[in-house]
């Protein structure tokens, strides 16, 4: 399962609440905080996106470890213990804030959490969470004592009188007031450091950098309390999946400012002979598709002697009809869409974005990107 920690909320696809999930007793496993029941979630993850590699940051209470005698099998202290030494599991005196917090500092990469938290009162220092039925997951047993996973809609929690659009009206006026908080793209797209310079844990060079805590808008290191300096950019990266059936056969890092040749077998980027069945191989050109950026946005262009496929998704978070890319041309390649190199073998974004694309979303009510222009969306690369 250690595997599925990336150990830092950037790289995650999921947030966990593993406090909520841990002590709750409806989902299996013996007394009354056991981590098999973390074990299902993933399993269910698993399950609901056929990725065995899903990533997930799992954030903790001190007090999970604090009651560790109410753990009915001794091992999971132990494992818990590690995983936290290790920063695969975030510990923090509020998991509940902390939740929250990173789910605003990723917003505009979509992330969810899984909890069966409401967080009732935490609705007025973060309004976004009145009549919110995206942003979470809610794990459920099933007779046959696995777990499967079901939207967590979160309601309203405050006068009824005031109506949902209302509540939402104020969300985006409290929530994305630049004067009143540091935008969380300029916090997730920069390194920082802590002035106690034995401090490691936003370490630039470590695989896993925590992500601050906002303290009044201002970034703060969760261990000393003080306001952390800006110590430069963050290297932009994007990831993609190549679904082969249906199921997730491999992930890929995409950095800004990089071309790369994905096909059969280019002679410079990522070969994908080695995870095709033979039925479909023939089927991929030896370098099929170009992704590259332009302006801080992923593009892709089709160079296929077979054609390509490409579907988006809408503003409603549906995903169109597909449609053939023009051949040599390129089109913005946007978290959620779905590239057909050939029916069953299909390139997918995660919900991870480049600084530009961060900004924009910011910038937009909905939280999504501003549409591309005419020029962005089809730019030939000669």
């Amino acid at each position: 399962m250690e595997e599925n920690l990336p150990g830092s909320a950037l790289a995650a696809d999921y947030l966990v609440d593993l406090s909520n999930v841990v002590r709750d007793r409806s989902l299996g496993g013996p007394g009354p905080r056991s981590l098999h029941r973390f074990r299902l979630v993933i399993r269910a993850l698993v399950h609901m996106t056929t990725d065995s590699r899903v990533a997930v940051h799992p954030v903790a209470d001190t007090s999970l470890l604090g009651g560790a005698r109410e753990f009915a099998d001794r091992r999971d202290v132990t494992v818990l213990r590690r995983w936290i030494s290790a920063g695969l599991v975030e510990e923090v005196d509020d998991a509940d804030q902390r939740m929250l917090e990173l789910l605003e500092l990723t917003s505009a990469a979509g992330t969810r959490a899984i909890t069966g938290d409401r967080f009732v009162g935490h609705r007025r220092e973060h309004p976004w969470l009145q009549g919110d039925n995206d942003r979470f997951l809610r794990p459920v047993p099933t007779p046959s004592g696995s777990v499967r996973l079901v939207p967590l809609e979160m309601g309203i929690s405050v006068d009824a009188e005031i109506s949902r659009h209302e509540e939402l009206a104020a969300f985006k006026k409290q929530g994305l007031l630049r004067n009143s908080r540091r935008p969380p793209s300029t916090v997730v797209n920069r390194f920082w450091r802590c002035p106690e310079r034995r401090c490691t844990l936003y370490d630039a060079h470590s695989g896993r950098v925590l992500l601050p805590r906002l303290r009044g808008g201002v970034p703060t290191c969760e261990v000393h309390g003080l306001p952390l300096a800006d110590a430069g950019a963050r290297p932009a990266m994007a990831q993609l999946k190549l679904m082969v059936d249906g199921i997730c056969k491999a992930r890929y890092t995409v950095e800004e400012g990089t071309r790369t040749g994905i096909g059969r077998n280019p002679t410079a980027g990522i070969a994908l002979y080695d995870l095709l069945p033979d039925r479909l191989a023939p089927r991929i050109s030896r370098e099929h598709v170009i992704v590259s950026t332009a302006g801080g946005i992923l593009l892709v262009r089709d160079v296929s002697t077979y054609g390509t496929r490409m579907r988006t998704l809408n503003r409603h978070g549906r995903l169109g009809p597909w449609a053939r890319l023009p051949n040599g041309q390129s089109r913005r390649f946007a978290p959620g869409d779905e590239v057909e190199l050939s029916p069953g073998v299909v390139l997918t974004r995660s919900g991870r974005r480049f600084p530009a694309e961060l900004a924009a979303a910011w910038q937009t009510p909905d939280g999504k990107p501003s549409p591309p222009t005419a020029a962005s969306q089809t730019t030939s690369l000669g």
